[in-house]
């Protein structure tokens, strides 16, 4: 086991990470911006160390100020979280050059799966289902066309390089193609600086389920389950529960081997997520993986018991997996919701700002994984999430009512937040009854706007 690890992350998985590493009597040290002085994570750590000003590209996002101060506090590792350098495999190549292991995949699968397009061609290869649309990269508007008319509109125009919403476009019609595929070209080029685009068929308001998996570097993986994230307002995750209310355990076990499969095929070891779109018939086809560990991590430690942030860091010294596959059961029913400093009414516009007074729930079942206290400022620098709330009951009725009065407790002073929004959906009779998908909470905000 390592006897230090830097943390190269902020907030509230920043926090996670340092917890988990105290379990495992492991020297921490935090990294953080000048706005980030005061922040939990700062403070809480065995050491923290600032590597720059607010910006990201100056500090979070800077590869040789990190790698510069692991050196300096003599960390053997690196954890980078979610978010900012956790999916660059530049920046794993780096810390691998350094003699610094880096918590997550190698770069080489980092490389392989962070460009969607490839990664699609490579699942395909495992015998994966994946969605109809461009084997690989698309190089014209006239190949484009081609696709577009054997896949059937609607399709969708993907990123290769894309992540988190940015740099999709759906298309109903052959007029729109061009246009949107310029438009999907120009975000990602400044968003990820790769223009490269893909062409998948578009699934009419399917489940979108992810399988979580760990494996080792000896060759053992497991699968853990699955989330389901369909309550998404505009690509970007709300509310996410764990089992999903349209698995059931047939698809579950099918679903888990083909994202085994999957992993295998590209080498994978550590935390890693295989996303799928199910649709009306119940198949499934993959969408992507993400080589990290997930904001929606704990609803799987919830019904799991399995540690994953602590897995983690186990495989990247080298352990073997302490369980099979044999030993993974799901108990009861979790469900995660995003708390955000934003304010719904205001088409979810950040509110920056001090938190005058803060109430969080608590009790049996109740877990919250926050980075704020009271008098704490939230900056306008980064991301609106300041706490994830989760409850995990017998069942999912219960996860549902637990959920409810957690919400309904739950107090923010000083900033405006989206607690009485997820409150509301908590409460629809869409979510109770699990009858939601894909596009449901865009149709309802829809609604809900005009009134």
């Amino acid at each position: 086991m390592f006897s230090k690890i830097l943390i190269a992350n902020r907030g509230e998985i920043a926090v996670r990470i340092i917890r988990a590493c105290r379990e495992l009597g492991v020297h921490c040290t935090a990294v953080y911006s000048t706005a980030d002085r005061t922040s939990l994570h700062a403070q809480i750590a065995d050491e923290a160390v600032c590597i720059g000003p607010p910006a990201t590209k100056d500090s979070y996002l800077n590869m040789n100020a990190i790698i510069q101060a692991a050196h300096n506090v003599g960390a053997e590792a690196i954890h980078p979280g979610f978010g900012f350098l956790s999916e660059n495999a530049e920046f794993a190549r780096l810390c691998e050059k350094n003699g610094i292991v880096f918590i997550g995949p190698s770069y080489e699968s980092i490389e392989m799966l962070g460009n969607k397009a490839a990664a699609k061609e490579s699942m395909a290869s495992a015998g994966v289902p994946v969605i109809p649309g461009s084997k690989g990269a698309v190089g014209s508007i006239e190949e484009a066309r081609k696709v577009a008319e054997k896949c059937g509109y609607p399709v969708l125009v993907k990123a290769s390089a894309g992540g988190g919403g940015r740099g999709i476009r759906r298309v109903d019609s052959p007029e729109e193609l061009e246009s949107q595929i310029i438009a999907a070209q120009q975000e990602a080029k400044n968003f990820f600086g790769d223009d490269t685009i893909y062409i998948e068929k578009f699934l009419v308001n399917p489940h979108h389920v992810e399988i979580q998996i760990m494996a080792d570097k000896s060759g053992n993986c497991i699968y853990l389950g699955e989330r389901d994230c369909s309550m998404q307002r505009r690509n970007q995750k709300v509310l996410e529960e764990c089992p999903s209310p349209v698995v059931s355990p047939e698809l579950r076990k099918k679903m888990g081997k083909s994202a085994v499969a999957a992993a295998k095929q590209c080498g994978y070891y550590n935390a890693g997520t295989i996303e799928f779109l199910v649709d009306e018939n119940r198949d499934f086809y993959f969408m992507e993986m993400n080589t990290r560990i997930q904001v929606e991590h704990p609803i799987t430690e919830e019904v799991t018991g399995f540690d994953l942030v602590k897995a983690q860091i186990e495989v990247a010294a080298g352990m073997p997996l302490n369980i099979t596959q044999n030993d993974v059961r799901l108990t009861g029913h979790a469900i995660e919701c995003r708390i955000n400093a934003e304010n719904p009414d205001l088409n979810f516009r950040p509110s920056p700002g001090t938190i005058n007074a803060l109430y969080v729930p608590g009790g049996p079942g109740i877990r919250i994984d926050g980075a704020v206290y009271q008098g704490y400022t939230i900056t306008p620098y980064y991301d609106s999430m300041i706490s994830k709330l989760i409850v995990h009951g017998s069942d999912r009725d219960e996860a549902i009512r637990k959920m409810r009065w957690a919400l309904s407790e739950f107090i923010v002073d000083g900033v405006d937040t989206n607690i009485d929004f997820q409150l509301e959906i908590i409460k629809r009779p869409e979510f109770i009854s699990g009858n939601y998908d894909n596009g449901f909470l865009n149709r309802y905000m829809e609604k809900r706007n005009k009134g």
